[in-house]
Parts: structure tokens; sequence; C-alpha cells
């Protein structure tokens, strides 16, 4: 891997452009040597933290393959850098590009705790399990900043609201008190992200994602705790991390998790292009041998679109990939069970306190 060429610390390696977006950024070689004469940055390379204010905070999920009904997310766009992430195409519909821009623009919802509790008092809604993070981890870097998603996890305890998490960080960890009373009433299950057991292949892939040590003890500190822990081997990239998945379940199993889940990637919208340009820098000798597999498990294409088909893939290679998990199901998680959250507390609490009449 060329080093000169290659951003740090960053999972997408380029702007593209923005599909919504009339006008073309680029940053030219003439602007770059000027750059370089002048002894100036180009560009420094440094996260913004955006203030929104949204009217709503709760979406309702119409995708019939994303196993949610309904989701929020305190933040849009994350730092994590994931280069696969699916999320990445959201950030063009606040007019950025699914890039750089969405590791570096972080858009804040501070108004998401307050936004919650109007959602959850109104006399309309009923009880259903919100999951944070179905688009954005709740818990990337800026969380340990604004504390958000620690607010919203109050406004669930407080209001006996089922909620699930899908993180990659451990910081869910300086939550555990929160977190504990709500599983107590079984309101809470965590769904922790680890896609390799390589560090290598980790900070390639997801370069401010904390260590796969850390993820392995965060399943072990919620199980021990009586946490429900869901692990989520996602997604699998033939020639990069599909052939960990049996080891993978094993070592999850063995730290507490009662279930795991698992998807076969696919680049739709940008993603694509972004993840096409990163292997090319950061694993030229086989970029072309996971680009054709990947396409090998989409019927000829990066970009899958079909319900039902898209996260699942088709052919050898996504078959092998399911049969893997299906032995691993039979050999690691055969008398384990992923319990289901209670949607029955909350009527009694909708005005903040236990009614007594």
């Amino acid at each position: 891997m060329n080093q000169k060429e290659f951003l740090k610390g960053r999972g997408a390696q380029q702007n593209v452009h923005n599909r919504f977006e009339r006008h073309v950024y680029e940053m030219r070689d003439d602007f770059l040597e000027f750059c370089r004469i002048e002894g100036e940055e180009a560009d420094n390379n440094k996260t913004q933290y955006i203030p929104i204010f949204p009217k709503t905070i709760v979406n309702k999920v119409t995708s019939p393959d994303v196993g949610m009904a309904y989701s929020m997310n305190p933040y849009q766009g994350c730092e994590h850098g994931c280069i696969y992430c699916y999320a990445r195409n959201a950030h063009e519909f606040w007019g950025y590009s699914a890039g750089l821009d969405f590791e570096r623009k972080i858009l804040v919802k501070k108004d998401a705790p307050r936004l919650l509790e109007d959602k959850l008092k109104s006399k309309r809604w009923k009880a259903v399990t919100i999951v944070m993070s179905g688009n954005t981890d709740c818990y990337q870097p800026a969380e340990k900043k604004f504390q958000i998603t620690r607010k919203c996890l109050e406004v669930f305890l407080k209001y006996r609201h089922p909620v699930a998490i899908i993180t990659k960080n451990a910081l869910v960890l300086r939550d555990l008190d929160i977190i504990k009373e709500l599983s107590k009433h079984h309101l809470i299950g965590i769904n922790v992200s680890i896609t390799s057991l390589s560090e290598k292949t980790r900070r390639l892939l997801e370069p401010r994602t904390a260590t796969i040590k850390k993820r392995l003890e965060t399943v072990r500190v919620l199980s021990e705790n009586g946490v429900p822990v869901n692990a989520m081997l996602a997604p699998m990239i033939p020639g990069i991390n599909s052939h960990e998945l049996l080891p993978l379940a094993k070592k999850v199993s063995e730290y507490g998790a009662l279930s795991f889940g698992f998807t076969v990637v696919r680049l739709n919208g940008a993603i694509g292009q972004i993840f096409t340009n990163w292997i090319k820098k950061a694993m030229p000798d086989r970029s072309e041998k996971v680009l054709h597999q990947i396409q090998d498990c989409h019927g000829g294409t990066l970009n899958d679109s079909r319900f039902g088909i898209r996260s699942r893939g088709e052919g050898k290679i996504a078959t092998q990939i399911h049969d893997m998990a299906r032995l691993a199901r039979q050999k690691y998680f055969e008398d384990k069970v992923f319990p289901k959250l209670r949607t029955d507390l909350h009527e009694q609490f909708k005005d903040g306190q236990m009614r007594l009449f």
C-alpha cells in the first residue's frame, strides 16, 4: 500500500459526487501543488460537529429485510468510518458526500431526548422496540462529548419502553448503570458488531472503531450483567473476512453472546465507487479478486437493491457463507435463545410515573 496516497484514520479516501447536487467539487493537482509550495494544508482532515434540529426523531422502517420496525439516530454521519457502511448514502440527503464528508461532518441532534419523550408520551403511540443506530452508531466518538444516547436511555427507562442498540464501540459500557436497570425489566437488547478477529483487518475496514479486544470484552461485561447480547458479524466480505465466520461465532459465544446475525456485503449507491477506490489503495494485490467475488454474490453487480436477496446474496460464495452460519449456530448456539423484549409495561408509565388506578 502506498502510504503517501492512503489517508490514515479514515475509511473513505475521497469525496464522491453527491447525486442530488448540480455542481461537482474537485481537488485539482495544481491547487495541491500550490498548497505544497506555500506550506499550507489542502485538507486538515478534522471532524466537524454540526447541530441540526429535526422535528421528529423516531423513524418508521419500511424495508422488509432490515429486521426492525422503528429506529432513531442521535447523529447523522459516523466518525467510525466503516468503508462498507450502507448509511453513507443517507448523507447525500443532507447535501454532503457519502465519502469523507460522512466521516468528517457529523450532524448532531441535541433535541433527540425531548423529541423521544414527546413520542413515548403520545396517546397514539403503542410500544414496539425502537432501535438506536438503525442508520449510524449512537456510540460513535461524538457521544463521548454530547451524551445524547445516555439521555435517551434515561427516557426509555422513565417510560419503561423497549429499546435495542447496535454499536461497535465499547463506550456503551459507560451507560451500564442505566442498561442494567432496563435489562431488569426485560426492556433492552444490545447488538455488538464484530466483523473480524484481525486487528489489521479492523483498522482498514473500520479505522475509528473500538479494538476487537475491547468489543469482545464489551460482550463479556454486558452478558455477565444479565444484558442479552446479539453479535452482528456483518457484513461478510468475500476475500476479506468471510473465512472468519466460524471462528467469530465461536469466540462471541464463548464471551456470552446469545445469538448472532450476519449479512453478505452489498455496495449500493455511492458506496460501490467509494469501496472500489479504497480497496485499490488499501489492498491492491487482491482488489480485483474481492470485487469480482462481491459481484458474484449479487448477480454480477456491486449494487444490489432486490428485497429479500440484497442482504443475503446468491450464488456459490453466498451459499458457502450461509452454510458456515448454519453450522456455527448448531455448534455454538444450539442451547442459547435471545429473549423477546417486553412491550406491556409502557402503557402504565405514559405520564412518566406508575399509574395506581
